[in-house]
């Protein structure tokens, strides 16, 4: 059985290189997977099915990004299932060649070798900025606003 970092491991490096197919195997049948810093807040990621959809389905970017994760450091924790990851998305846009770097700190419980709860702390900006979707993400942040 995987290490939570093993797991961990596998998830971030899974992200960048695929097959995106296999990613929702990492976790539970019944699992909280929820990004806090969202500006949008969407709701959390409740089952393994929603996450097979979350990575797989067709994602409206429309920019390709090579990236791999860096500056990883797992801090492990009193509970042996619990870690907390900090680390960075860090690549270039294939297309433009543009560099980025969006760092992320996720905390992890990890049991039995399966992601049972993860709160995904992202810098939102940074990744939007990545993918291209700055300005969208400021359309849907002001049509909030005026909700």
């Amino acid at each position: 059985m995987d290490s939570p970092r093993e797991v961990f491991l596998r998830l971030v490096n899974g992200v960048c290189d695929g097959p995106y197919e296999e990613l929702a195997g990492l976790y539970a049948e019944q699992t909280h997977v929820s990004h806090p810093f969202h500006p949008l807040a969407p709701p959390a990621l409740r089952s393994r099915a929603e996450l097979h959809e979350h990575f797989t389905s067709a994602p409206p970017e429309t920019r390709t990004l090579k990236r791999k994760p860096v500056g990883v450091t797992v801090h492990e924790t009193a509970d042996p299932e619990v870690i907390v990851a900090e680390f960075a998305y860090q690549g270039h846009v294939a297309e433009t060649g543009e560099a980025f770097t969006v760092p992320c700190v996720f905390v992890m419980r990890i049991r039995d070798g399966l992601i049972v709860e993860s709160r995904d702390y992202i810098d939102p900006i940074a990744s939007a900025r990545a993918w291209g979707q700055l300005e969208s993400l400021l359309a849907a942040l002001r049509a909030v606003d005026k909700g």
